[in-house]
């Protein structure tokens, strides 16, 4: 214990030196830069952020403090000199935000070295003398994988020029380059933080782009490399455990923009941005091998990856195996011939193509159950197969429609032309097929079912390729189930069992080497029913599929739709995947990387092999211990099962309150994150309509609360749930639980991260709001109430006590940013009045700049 406090002293120490000190010293260089009034905007930025301290103190308005700023320390307050000045402001702390991810980005190492021993190497070695160790290791080889697939959800801010100057910046910082810092400061002056336009799904699926090619290309394959070295050294053969999935330009849920041809686009994209990374390792492997004996192949190689990285015209196919075949002959003259000079540079290349083969990453496909039903209707009423089903097919039961599939495959006359969304997903059904012969099979092999509630929504499904298409002999495609409602969880099990014991889905899945994905979703679960809940009801869906799974000998693997902040299932995810116990499928890791997650633990070489590494080590060291989960006995079970219903009951009646939804429109950017051009999504489902809870997708919902610094589905009824267990008399059991599960001290931890990232001394001046005051004070009192038992609990004076660093980072990205929020909140304020129109613009525009700063300085805020 007193070595683990000290080496959290050491990394504070180094944080303060490596960091803190540096982004002092280097942010003194804005002042030199050559912009527009640029000495005044730095002179009076620290005197306003002083004015926005002190008048959050006093409880001060947002137009108090602003007012009284300009009153004292310049000579206008008119409102454009207002409004200049307060862009200027925003300017510069969105520049200081990227430099602060770029200095604590440049001490990354220094902050993470030896946190964790390879889990790998250490059971690798322990197995040496112990047999049964040893060919359990073997066996969970065999098994395991990681997939990491990045989407394109809405939150994430810096376009590519952006990500490039951190990058360079971030080795200029390594080496104390001063000049070259000043000269990326300038650079970044003058680069653009934001699109003109929202971006298209292929624009979305390029920009994300660069982390393949610019990250996990590299970091990915250096991974695997030390997986193969550490099994090589111990005579054990070597296995692909890493896999890369992608979303934009697949992912037409609730997404109107996405459509055939961004598929087909995007599929072209990945495939070409590979094949100029694989000839971009040629040409230097190229120009060391120069021997004889390798001229012909080398020359093959050449030809092979150039025209494929080049060529827009080429034919497409998978060549991945000729590429291999060429290289392993390569690799052999050197061996045979030339002492295997180099033959290590030819290894790393075969590595990178089995890797990723000819497709860089899997597009998954996912459209709404809802939607599929409605292109299932479509097709019903197509010869051949209209006489095939009753005209009352909807009404009837689950289990008559059951009796009613006949899985024939059919060439369909279509009686007419049908909507945009039934067009799009018979054409998608279609294209599948050409890219997996252009890419390979991996390149889309999965369809995931969103909001499904029943097993016909898969098997119609799958009756849909059946009629465009395919056969039942070359189905070579996956159905994915999300099930994302605390409801839907909690009869996910009941579908799967279903399915399982369906005559055509067994089938089918023996032909996938009786495999089955099942993605959960966490952001729709905690708008639904709160934090707590959310988490319990994934962790007993969890236990109940795979109990489900194990009974019909499927190998389960679960897809876990995590977003940034912990309310949508991110925060410590790794300590997740450590604690699930052996009844929890979880040799197969899978997650969603989305948005601020991928660029603050996945922008660098350095942080991805770190994160890669940590959900290796957690996967692997799960399944060699598979210790029960001490939550599914009978004491703690309880006491969680009370407890979400607790805190349940408590989300569930603050969403239902009347002024809910009006009281987030009204004092958050809610209403203007539809007009932020940085996504092709809109920001609710049925965007015509009203805005209901219900269509509200659940990143806009958490963004809003984040911008307001509450944080709402990150705590609320966490408090409210510790202290019933407390007057009923449980509170020593509660104490237990945290200190001998893993999973509920990680769900208790994320809360408190949350928490962290949260001030209601901002908006402590709602309580005089006659409208609002009593609504504010009851967010309020549960947050502290939250705060209270959180720390009682956990035996700490302050929140995240036992992640220092973490602590101090948030400490400093939200002192940076609070002149935004303050900015933010009086815009919104303003807006509130009747303004000409041109001023409602401006103030419009100056509260939708306001979240791209917020959202990039709290890195998983939204």
């Amino acid at each position: 214990m007193m070595q683990k406090q000290r080496a959290k002293g050491q990394r504070e120490s180094v944080f303060n030196n490596e960091v803190v000190s540096r982004f002092e010293l280097y942010n003194s260089l804005f002042l030199t830069l050559p912009f527009y009034k640029i000495k005044d905007t730095g002179t009076l930025l620290p005197l306003f952020i002083k004015y926005c301290e002190d008048g959050i103190h006093n409880r001060e308005t947002p137009a108090e403090i602003i007012i009284a700023f300009f009153k004292k320390y310049t000579q206008t307050n008119a409102n454009k000199d207002v409004i200049d000045l307060l862009f200027r402001f925003i300017q510069y702390i969105e520049r200081q935000v990227v430099l602060f991810d770029a200095i604590e980005d440049a001490a990354f190492n220094k902050l993470n070295a030896e946190d964790e021993e390879n889990a790998l190497l250490s059971y690798l070695k322990k197995g040496v003398d112990n047999h049964p160790l040893s060919d359990k290791i073997e066996k969970l080889i065999e098994e395991f994988s990681l997939r990491l697939v990045l989407t394109a959800h809405p939150t994430q801010f810096y376009p590519g020029s952006v990500l490039a100057i951190i990058t360079d910046l971030t080795s200029a910082i390594k080496t104390n380059d001063i000049s070259t810092i000043h000269l990326l400061l300038q650079q970044l002056g003058k680069t653009p933080f934001f699109n003109k336009k929202s971006p298209t799904p292929v624009d979305e699926a390029l920009s994300l782009a660069w982390y393949l090619e610019n990250v996990f290309y590299c970091a990915a394959a250096n991974i695997q490399r030390g997986i193969d070295k550490n099994l090589s050294d111990f005579n054990l053969e070597t296995r692909k455990v890493i896999e890369l999935g992608f979303w934009p330009g697949g992912d037409r849920d609730g997404n109107p923009n996405v459509h055939t041809d961004s598929t087909i686009q995007v599929s072209k994209m990945l495939r070409q941005i590979l094949f100029r990374c694989y000839y971009r390792d040629f040409k230097n492997l190229k120009r060391r091998i120069t021997f004889r004996g390798v001229e012909d192949n080398i020359a093959l190689v050449h030809d092979l990856l150039y025209e494929n990285a080049f060529n827009p015209n080429i034919e497409l196919k998978n060549i991945s195996e000729e590429v291999i075949g060429h290289l392993e002959g390569i690799k052999a003259t050197l061996e045979k011939d030339h002492d295997g000079l180099f033959a290590d540079l030819v290894s790393d290349l075969v590595r990178k193509v089995e890797l990723y083969g000819a497709h860089f990453a899997s597009l998954d496909l996912r459209q709404d159950s809802r939607v599929l039903r409605d292109v299932h209707a479509y097709c019903r009423q197509s010869k051949p197969i209209v006489s095939l089903f009753p005209e009352n097919y909807d009404s009837l039961s689950e289990q008559e429609k059951l009796k009613v599939l006949s899985f024939k495959s059919a060439k369909l006359t279509y009686a007419g032309k049908g909507d945009n969304l039934v067009e799009d997903t018979l054409q998608t059904i279609a294209e599948v097929k050409q890219i997996q012969e252009s890419n390979g099979e991996l390149a889309c092999h999965r369809f995931i079912i969103s909001n499904c509630q029943q097993a016909s929504d898969i098997l119609q499904l799958i009756e849909l390729f059946l009629w465009n298409g395919w056969h039942e002999d070359d189905l070579t495609m996956d159905f994915v189930p999300l099930f994302e409602t605390v409801h839907d969880l909690a009869g996910a099990a009941e579908i799967m069992e279903t399915l399982y014991s369906h005559p055509f889905y067994k089938k089918h899945l023996e032909k996938r080497g009786n495999k089955q994905d099942i993605m959960l979703g966490f952001s729709d679960s905690t708008k639904d029913g709160g934090y707590l809940m959310a988490n319990w009801s994934i962790f007993n869906a969890k236990v109940s599929l795979t109990a489900v799974a194990e009974k019909h000998n499927i190998q389960l693997a679960f897809f876990d739709g995590r977003g940034g902040p912990p309310s949508r299932g991110g925060g410590k995810t790794h300590r997740f995947y450590a604690s699930m116990g052996k009844e929890i499928a979880n040799k197969n890791i899978q997650l969603t990387i989305q948005g601020q997650t991928i660029s603050s633990q996945y922008g660098s070489l350095d942080s991805a092999e770190f994160n890669i590494e940590q959900l290796i080590n957690a996967g692997i060291s799960a399944g060699i211990r598979e210790k029960h989960n001490i939550l599914l006995d009978p004491v703690h079970k309880n006491l969680l099962d009370n407890m979400a219903e607790d805190s349940f009951d408590a989300f569930v009646s603050l969403r239902n309150h009347p002024l809910f939804l009006s009281y987030l429109e009204k004092y958050s950017p809610l209403k203007l994150l539809s007009k932020i051009t940085i996504s092709s999504r809109p920001v609710k489902r049925n965007s015509g309509a009203k805005l209901k809870l219900e269509d509200l997708r659940a990143i806009s919902f958490v963004t809003s609360w984040s911008q307001l610094k509450q944080n709402i589905p990150g705590f609320y009824g966490m408090g409210t749930a510790l202290k019933n267990q407390e007057v009923q008399g449980n509170w020593d059991k509660v104490v237990e639980t945290y200190h001998e599960s893993g999973y509920f001290r990680t769900i208790i931890d994320n809360c408190m991260m949350s928490m962290s990232k949260s001030d209601f001394s901002i908006t402590a001046h709602f309580v005089n709001d006659k409208e609002y005051g009593a609504f504010w004070k009851t967010l309020h009192d549960e947050f502290e109430l939250s705060r209270t038992m959180l720390l009682k609990l956990s035996g700490h004076e302050t929140l995240m006590e036992n992640y220092p660093v973490e602590k101090r980072s948030i400490a400093v990205r939200e002192k940076i940013v609070l002149p935004l929020v303050l900015i933010q909140h009086y815009a919104l304020e303003q807006l509130q009045n009747e303004l000409p129109e041109q001023e409602r613009q401006s103030y419009e525009k100056l509260a939708i700049r306001t979240v791209y700063g917020i959202v990039n300085a709290g890195r998983n805020l939204a």
